[in-house]
Parts: structure tokens; C-alpha cells; sequence
């Protein structure tokens, strides 16, 4: 009685078997067909644009990512060489990928901190105890007298990725040895204090400072800081005065005994060298 029972059973449920299995089966040659017909192809350059990318991310191309940026410069190779991390070796690897002749796009940029001023050198009205961020803090008047110094408070140290910043004794410090380049920290910085410069050369002679002040004002206000004076200019013209600031043309600078002269016979000892092996800085007054 039992096996008639399962006889009959199975003779009426393996029709609907048999036509699920036929349904599943045609369902799957159709989506096999359509994602042969409907895939999105790739260009195999992209992955090898990709990999000649450091793959860190980091944004400084403007774009998301790497890949996003392998797919543009793909699309547009006028965007060869904004990789700051990866600098000639990476441009090198994707000119080679997009068969391109490539010419000098110059030397690769690197922050320079235009301020030199630690916490002994500088004059406050009173201790900022709000949040500690630098954006925070140049939200409120008067945290320290001059208002372009270095906060200290490290929003270039948090955006960097790579470790190459830190805050000592009040002032932001790059470590060269770590810098990619990806100007991450000068966007985080809301007094303009870092400029993304081209280093033509391992150390750069650069201005130290950022005040606009007149030279009676800023001596208030920072030991250390540009008063206008001059003396740098009349050296040599790659330095000149703008705003009561002493700058140089980071694009014209070449070492040279003018450059050093007008070091030296700086009162307050603001040019300085920055960047890897970069010298020690003088004490102002002597050579």
C-alpha cells in the first residue's frame, strides 16, 4: 500500500519536476547570454595604470582613488603626472602603458610651513581652551597676537596619511624622509601657513613666515618673525618684498652666494632652509 502510495506520488510530481528543471535551466542560458551581451568591458590598461600607481589613495590627483584616476588619465592623458606619491616613477610606468613621449614637468612639489615661531617665541592674549583644532581656533579673535602664526593645534598632522607631520612645541614640523607631496596638510590648514613649493633641489632657502604686518607690529608680536626690511632684496633679486614680506620665487631660486649673503644679514633669522638634510637655522645675529 505504501510503495502504490509513493508510486502515485511520483507520477504526479515529476511533470512539475521536470518543467522546474527546464525553467531553471533556461533562465540560466538567458542570463548567461546577457551578461556576455550587457558586460561592461574593461580596458586592460586601466589595471595597468592601476598598478603602476602607488595605490595609497591619498586624493592628491583629485580624484577618489588610484583606479579612479587610472580611469581618467586613460581617458585623458593631459592628467599624466598628478600623482604626487608616485612623482616621475609612476608618470614614467603610464607614458610607457599610453605610448607617450613625455617632457620635464618640472620638480616635485613639497610643503614648506611659513612660520617659524614655537611657543617661546610667540605673544598671546590669553590661553585658548575651546576645541582643539586649528579651525576651531581661527574661529575665535585674538588667540594669539599675530594672526598669521602656526595654531599648533595639528589639523595638518591629522590629515596627513603618511605620518610626515608633527606639532613641536607649538609649531608644525614636516619629516621630508616621509612626504609624498600629496598637499593634504596645506588644505588643512586654514591661515594659508602651507605651501605646496617645488623643490628643484633636496633643501630650499625659503621665508619662514607669513605676517603682513608692518615691522614695528610684528617684533610686537613674534620674535622671530619677517619686518619688512629689505636687506634680503637688495642681495640678490631672487628675493623681493610684497606686503611687508620678504619672498622668494621659489620657480627662479638657484643656491648661491647673494642667496646665503641675504641669509646671514637677516635680523631675525626668518630664511631658513627646509627640506631633507636641510641645515640647522641660525640663531639671529649670527653667521
Amino acid at each position: 500500500m505504501i510503495l502504490a502510495d509513493i508510486y502515485q506520488l511520483w507520477q504526479s510530481a515529476w511533470p512539475a519536476g521536470v518543467t522546474m528543471l527546464c525553467l531553471g535551466s533556461s533562465f540560466a542560458v538567458v542570463l548567461l547570454i546577457a551578461s556576455e551581451k550587457l558586460a561592461v568591458k574593461v580596458d586592460p590598461k586601466i589595471e595597468q595604470i592601476y598598478n603602476a600607481l602607488p595605490q595609497l589613495d591619498c586624493g592628491a590627483c583629485g580624484f577618489a582613488g588610484c583606479r579612479s584616476y587610472a580611469k581618467a588619465v586613460l581617458q585623458n592623458p593631459e592628467l599624466l603626472g598628478k600623482c604626487a606619491p608616485g612623482a616621475e616613477e609612476s608618470t614614467d610606468k603610464i607614458a610607457k602603458i599610453l605610448n607617450l613621449q613625455i617632457s620635464d614637468s618640472g620638480a616635485a612639489k613639497r610643503p614648506i610651513v611659513h612660520c617659524q615661531a614655537t611657543e617661546a617665541d610667540k605673544t598671546y592674549y590669553g590661553k585658548y581652551q575651546g576645541i582643539p583644532t586649528c579651525i576651531a581656533a581661527e574661529a575665535v579673535t585674538n588667540v594669539q597676537a599675530c594672526k598669521f602664526g602656526c595654531l599648533g593645534f595639528g589639523d595638518c598632522v591629522t590629515a596627513c596619511r603618511f605620518e610626515a607631520l608633527d606639532i613641536v612645541d607649538g609649531l608644525a614640523i614636516v619629516d621630508y624622509e616621509k612626504c609624498t607631496g600629496c598637499g593634504a596638510c596645506s588644505a588643512a590648514c586654514p591661515r594659508n601657513l602651507i605651501q605646496m613649493v617645488p623643490f628643484n633641489y633636496e633643501s630650499m632657502m625659503t621665508v619662514a613666515c607669513s605676517s603682513k604686518e608692518s615691522g614695528k607690529v610684528t617684533r610686537s608680536m613674534c620674535k622671530v618673525g619677517c619686518i619688512g626690511c629689505g636687506l634680503c632684496a637688495k642681495q640678490t633679486e631672487q628675493f623681493g618684498i610684497e606686503d611687508n614680506l620678504a619672498r622668494l620665487d621659489y620657480e627662479k631660486y638657484e643656491p648661491a652666494e647673494q642667496t646665503k649673503t641675504a641669509m646671514n644679514k637677516c635680523p631675525t633669522g626668518v630664511i631658513v632652509y627646509r627640506g631633507k638634510n636641510a641645515p640647522t637655522p641660525r640663531q639671529p645675529g649670527k653667521k
